[in-house]
């Protein structure tokens, strides 16, 4: 049996374990390398899942021209497989085209010689796939030196959102550019402030209304639009738009070209862009507001003053006016007023004041009234009769911002008048029918309109011929054949005419065959016709006449009496004549010396004789100014024939014991006439009023003139007449009552008075009585110039 050594054991030993500890080594070192080849294989798969499903594939291109690619790309390169170099990546009708191939063999070789990037954007051949190759030295661990990697990029879908990017871009920078142009042609002031709410930007209105040299100037110095201070300064304004992230919008004053104006200044927040704003003028517009509210204030106080009711709703349908009318009609209080109702509450209170026609279904009626806010029919009009007969017209009118008006008319007073005319209109016409004259009207064309049973019987019409309204023409030829003259027809024609065409009122008189007169008249009426009236004067023509005839007689009599008293004035003045002369020589003792009471009868009978004398020379004047009184026409000074006058009677007035007064105004002047015949008449005058007015009476000679007439007035304070003695005063020959008859005056025979009133009325002026009872009388003559 072999036996080791101790020291061969021990090496054996050591041996051993050296041979076991590799073992072992070899065990875990192999270990170790499965679990990195494991790793590194995921590792690889997880690079090639990363790889396939990347948007970008990669191309190795060494240096001698291979090239090392994935599969997928064959298909974007629109060829069936890869070639193995670069420059078979164009081939005919397939892959790139050769400008694009050879551009990419050129950048590849570039970046191989200088190592630096590149990137190209290629089409293959009949695709619509866009390719963009970037391209780069590879890693020495990747390749060999000189190997270039090209990462090939699908863009197609990149390229086309660039594109359409360029387009928003391009158009952006085109609507930019406008938008910068509109907002420096804008004529209204426009500004932006950046974070630090500074101006930034300014426009070319901003920089006029500052009246700053240029832009650049207003943002150098910061020239603010509106001079303001604390909430309404520019900058806290902006402030509070930029804190509050909410348009701010105040209207201030600004001066712009030394002219103050009130303008509209807006602040808009930007985000992070800062504060832009504009200020609008309004100046016209606050005008016009102002006068707006002015016309409403006006419009409103005089819809106060008008009788209709007035009520306006807002587009809400709440009561936003109403008049005073309104509140009166409906009985509503001012309190209840302004509260605003709406239109439904409305209705409600107008029907619990009674002030809604009855009807069964109210819910439904007021339904349909609220409608009338969506109207769309214009203007509606109704009538409401309310108990106890209220007569009210209703007009409804849609307005533009949806609001409605009501206007209340109160016709009760007009239905009642209405009523009151139809009953007038029927009475007229039962008058008309019944009236005694035979009326007729024509309307403006001539045709006849209206007639009555009379008209209609006096010319025999026929019913069927009137209905058919016969112009006037037609008319007067049927008419003619009832005339006795058938010519005088065409008087119906003119009478007709005048009153429609001329507007003229005319009348004549016809006659008909059976003998009967009629006075026609035809008369304009208001409304452009004409009124056609015959009254029968048959009677009237007979007594008209006999009254003629009378007045034939009459006149012929009052010629014999004139001949009879001027013939007798004249017989009787011979003999007067004799008398007087013999008895003023008896007086004088041409016959031998008489007693005192022969002495006595001389002077009686020559008293005698000059009154017979003056009463027949007055008789004598008075027939002929019945005919034709002789005038002479010279100069008469009236303040100097007045005088005289008063001179002559004063003597009987101190027998008397009357107080005799005189005025006689320098101004009553001088005029043309018979002095002769004027002073007979005053001197008649005179002696009525001192023989009338009784002892301690007063009498008064008043004269004044103007350029137009001289005036004398003669009054008295003495019985005074009434008015049947002031009629018989003026009447010749007309004897006047004891009370007013003083002796030894004309007035016993009537001649004074009327003898004086012709002298006046002779030189063609007046002569009037003014008389009461116990009053006294003035006779006042006014002669012209």
């Amino acid at each position: 049996m072999l036996t080791l050594s101790h020291g061969m054991a021990v090496l054996i030993g050591v041996v051993m374990a050296l041979w076991l500890a590799g073992g072992a080594w070899t065990v875990a070192t192999g270990l170790q390398l499965r679990r990195k080849a494991q790793s590194a294989s995921q590792q690889a798969d997880r690079l090639a899942s990363l790889l396939d499903s990347a948007p970008a594939l990669p191309i190795v291109v060494k240096g001698d021209g291979r090239i090392e690619a994935p599969d997928r790309l064959a298909d974007w390169f629109g060829l069936p497989k890869m070639p193995n170099f670069l420059t078979d990546l164009s081939t005919p009708g397939a892959g790139l085209s050769d400008e694009d191939a050879a551009g990419l063999v050129k950048d590849t070789s570039a970046v191989q010689k200088t190592g630096r990037n590149f990137a190209r954007a290629c089409r293959p051949r009949g695709s619509s796939r866009t390719l963009l190759i970037k391209g780069a030295p590879a890693s020495t661990r990747l390749a060999a030196n000189n190997a270039v990697i090209l990462w090939v990029f699908d863009a197609t879908d990149s390229q086309a959102e660039i594109g359409r990017l360029g387009e928003d871009v391009q158009r952006l920078g085109t609507a930019f550019e406008r938008l910068s142009g509109l907002i420096e042609a804008a004529p209204l002031p426009m500004w932006h402030r950046g974070n630090d709410l500074r101006l930034a930007l300014v426009n070319r209105a901003y920089v006029r209304a500052v009246e700053a040299e240029s832009a650049a100037d207003v943002i150098e110095r910061q020239i603010e639009l509106v001079d303001a201070t604390g909430d309404a300064h520019p900058i806290s304004a902006a402030r509070a738009a930029q804190q509050t992230k909410v348009a701010t919008s105040r209207v201030v004053p600004v001066t712009l070209a030394g002219e103050r104006r009130a303008m509209r200044v807006v602040d808009v927040p930007l985000e992070e862009a800062g504060v832009a704003g504009y200020a609008l003028d309004v100046e016209e517009a606050e005008r016009a507001r102002a006068a707006f509210r002015r016309f409403a204030d006006s419009q409103r106080s005089t819809l106060d003053r008008l009788s209709a009711g007035v009520a306006q709703f807002a587009a809400d349908r709440s009561l936003v006016f109403c008049n005073e009318a309104f509140q009166r009609m409906f009985a509503m209080r001012p309190e209840w007023v302004a509260e605003q109702p709406d239109f439904d509450r409305l209705l409600d209170r107008m029907r619990e004041t009674g002030r809604v026609p009855d009807m069964r279904d109210f819910p439904a009626w007021k339904a349909e009234r609220r409608q009338w806010f969506v109207s769309t029919e214009g203007a509606i009009d109704e009538n409401w009769i309310i108990p106890p007969g209220m007569h009210l017209r209703l007009v409804v009118q849609t307005l533009p911002d949806g609001g409605l008006l009501l206007i209340f008319e109160d016709r009760t007073e007009q239905a009642q008048l209405s009523s009151a005319r139809d009953i007038l209109l029927r009475v007229r016409a039962a008058m008309f029918d019944n009236l005694f004259e035979a009326v007729g009207v024509f309307e403006s064309d001539g045709r006849l309109h209206l007639w009555n049973n009379r008209f209609r019987h006096i010319w025999a019409f026929e019913e069927e011929f009137l209905a058919t309204h016969p112009h006037v023409d037609a008319l007067a030829e049927v008419a003619a054949a009832q005339l006795s003259n058938p010519g005088r027809a065409a008087l119906i024609r003119e009478l007709v005419r005048s009153a429609t065409v001329e507007r003229t009122q005319r009348s004549g008189r016809i006659a008909l065959k059976s003998g009967r007169h009629f006075e026609c008249a035809a008369v304009p009426l208001p409304d452009g016709n004409a009124l056609l009236a015959m009254l029968d004067i048959t009677d009237s023509r007979k007594i008209e006449r006999v009254l003629r005839e009378r007045a034939d007689a009459l006149e012929e009599a009052d010629r014999v009496k004139t001949a009879f008293l001027a013939n007798m004035s004249y017989e009787l003045r011979t003999p007067l004549t004799s008398i007087s002369g013999f008895a003023e020589m008896l007086e004088q003792g041409f016959g031998g010396a008489l007693d005192d009471a022969g002495k006595g009868y001389a002077g009686a009978i020559v008293e005698s004789s000059g009154k017979l004398s003056h009463l027949i020379d007055r008789v004598l004047d008075l027939t002929q100014a019945e005919s034709a009184l002789p005038l002479e026409k010279k100069h008469v000074e009236l303040a100097v024939m007045l005088h005289d006058a008063a001179r002559d009677h004063k003597a009987s007035a101190d027998a008397k014991g009357i107080d005799f007064a005189v005025q006689i105004d320098p101004e009553v002047g001088a005029l043309s006439g018979d002095g002769r015949r004027l002073r007979q008449a005053v001197d008649q005058l005179l002696d009525n009023a001192l023989a009338y007015t009784p002892k301690g009476g007063r009498v008064l000679l008043h004269a004044a003139g103007d350029a137009r007439e001289a005036q004398i007035v003669v009054s008295d304070n003495g019985p005074g007449m009434d008015a049947v003695a002031q009629a018989a005063a003026l009447n010749p020959f007309s004897k006047l009552g004891d009370a007013r008859v003083a002796r030894d005056s004309d007035e016993t025979l009537g001649i004074g008075l009327p003898l004086a009133r012709q002298f006046v009325e002779a030189h063609g002026g007046t002569l009037t009585l003014y008389s009461e009872p116990d009053e006294g009388t003035a006779v006042s003559i006014a002669l012209p110039r």
